[in-house]
């Protein structure tokens, strides 16, 4: 059959023994038993493992095919590359409708109430959260008046903490998807992100903080954004890795919903540590 490169070897009752590679077989002495031919290093799949868990072995296993087995270990038929192919396609698009609040029989081609209802839910979401950003920012309305600059530069912080995010947690995400991601080295990647967020707050607060100081001519100004900037990058990567964690635990889809609540927690924490540290230090 296509894609075949090598032989699954059953017992008289149809249970898998083994692998024996076609360059094996062409190359070998005749007189070799199958036995001696045949390989372990190749473990059959289970028939009721989830297609997700199948990609990822072949991922990681460089397989062109492997055999599919019962729970008694009876050979049932083989799994080829170009099904994985087919999987991890519709994994990518599951997750990029996911992301956009969508679902996976949502399309273009589909009805304008269906299309309308279905992306409504979400936009109603993020509205609800965008009323709560809206209401630390009244919390702070008095120090917006009396410095008036701060209106101008508050989003400045809350779109670099959004950036940040989206790109922690995309990563997560995918890491998820394709099973890289498990107890064992969360706290490794959380300690790792949380690194790379405050390098990056570093770098690009030291920048804003010059210019903030140039265009403004204030200082003190620049130091207050340049520690807003530093606070909610460093709480973007917190986000980013510990939001699809507690929504895969607790059964919701990191995909569908990360990006609604990542989204608050960075337009809040920015808006506060920005206009907090505005109203103690400079009114």
């Amino acid at each position: 059959p296509p894609m075949t490169d090598s032989l699954f070897v059953v017992s008289r009752d149809d249970k898998y023994q083994g692998t024996v590679a076609l360059g094996d077989l062409l190359t070998h002495d005749p007189a070799m038993t199958m036995g001696e031919l045949m390989t372990h290093d190749y473990e059959a799949i289970l028939a009721l493992l989830p297609d997700t868990d199948v990609a990822a072995m072949f991922e990681y296993r460089n397989l062109i095919s492997a055999p599919v087995i019962n729970d008694e270990g009876r050979l049932l038929g083989r799994i080829t590359i170009d099904d994985v192919v087919d999987v991890i396609r519709d994994e990518a698009e599951h997750s990029l409708l996911s992301m956009a609040g969508l679902k996976e029989e949502e399309d273009m081609f589909a009805p304008v109430i269906t299309s309308t209802r279905r992306r409504a839910i979400w936009l109603g979401v993020n509205l609800l959260t965008a009323f709560l950003a809206s209401w630390v920012i009244g919390l702070f309305d008095a120090t917006i008046q009396k410095l008036t600059t701060l209106a101008v530069l508050m989003s400045i912080v809350a779109s670099m903490g959004g950036i940040a995010g989206t790109q922690t947690l995309t990563l997560v995400i995918r890491g998820m998807a394709l099973g890289q991601i498990a107890g064992a080295n969360a706290r490794q990647l959380l300690a790792k992100e949380l690194s790379v967020g405050v390098l990056n707050g570093l770098m690009w607060g030291l920048v804003v903080s010059a210019v903030t100081s140039i265009w403004f001519d204030n200082y003190q100004l620049g130091i207050v954004i340049a520690a807003a900037i530093i606070i909610n990058l460093s709480n973007a990567a917190l986000m980013g890795v510990t939001i699809p964690l507690l929504l895969r635990r607790l059964g919701v889809d990191p995909a569908l919903a990360g990006g609604v609540i990542l989204t608050t927690f960075t337009d809040v924490i920015g808006f506060m540590a920005f206009l907090g540290l505005a109203a103690l230090f400079l009114v």
